[in-house]
């Protein structure tokens, strides 16, 4: 399983009618991978949105955010038994979440595919875009960043929202800004749930310079294409005018003459 995080929640709420004020609680299960040590279980109380008491299994005991809460988590602390039972959640509720997490979701997800190409053309000291372009991924959670000679890049990068692709699968695109820098390696990670470790993808300078190759040979192919088509209907024009000429020609009739002679 990735690294990506992943969170199941339960939400319980009640309602006081009394002032209307609103009250719930929230269960949470954060982790990494399947093992209890990247796990970790938390429930919190809420009222009128505001939390007041915690229990995280990562301190092992009910911690107080409001002075309501403190004085509360003293008295919870106390009771041995319910102290062990919120404990325990961290297998009876997490573990088993994890497990419907991995029938449910893993078995449907979707590796993406990964592309990384130039925005602007690499010059000077003017600084350049790379863009990394993830496709075809499924569900929808997912980290795109970026290494520069081993190590990950934190600023001038920006990504997009993940955006649907209209056949059930999803896009994003991160974009890097920088200065080039001869012999560098640049590179594009991405974290998903179908990828049991992160997907690295170097970028390749040569690629874009084949595609732009590529571009201005079709370009090429194209501008030669119509200029032997416009030659082609110049010629058939003319030749339509040069055969209209022959045809075209004006013929007299002979005309006969008679002598009258007078008795």
């Amino acid at each position: 399983m990735a690294s990506s995080f992943v969170c199941f929640t339960l939400l319980l709420i009640s309602i006081h009618t009394a002032d209307g004020f609103l009250e719930y609680m929230v269960e949470r299960c954060k982790f990494n991978s399947t093992e209890l040590k990247d796990m970790e279980y938390i429930y919190s109380h809420y009222y009128n949105k505001i939390e007041y008491i915690r229990f995280s299994s990562s301190v092992g005991k009910y911690v107080g955010v409001t002075e309501f809460g403190e004085n509360l988590a003293k008295h919870w602390n106390n009771d041995t038994e319910e102290l062990n039972s919120t404990r325990s959640k961290i297998v009876t509720y997490c573990l088993n979440n994890i497990d419907i997490h991995d029938r449910a979701i893993l078995a449907k997800s979707v590796q993406p595919r990964v592309r990384i190409k130039s925005k602007t053309p690499l010059s000077g000291q003017h600084p350049a875009m790379l863009v990394c372009s993830v496709y075809d991924f499924f569900p929808t959670k997912i980290k795109v960043s970026w290494l520069r000679d081993g190590q990950e890049v934190y600023s001038d990068v920006t990504s997009t929202e993940v955006m649907p692709n209209g056949d059930w699968y999803y896009q994003t695109h991160s974009h890097l800004e920088y200065k080039p820098r001869s012999g560098e390696k640049i590179s594009c990670v991405v974290e998903h749930v179908s990828l049991s470790e992160p997907l690295i993808t170097d970028w390749d300078p040569s690629s874009d310079k084949s595609t732009s190759e590529s571009t201005t040979l079709i370009a090429f192919g194209a501008s030669i294409l119509t200029l032997g088509l416009i030659l082609l209907l110049v010629g058939y024009f003319f030749y339509r005018w040069k055969a209209g000429g022959q045809t075209r020609t004006h013929t007299q009739r002979p005309v006969n003459s008679t002598s009258y002679q007078s008795c």
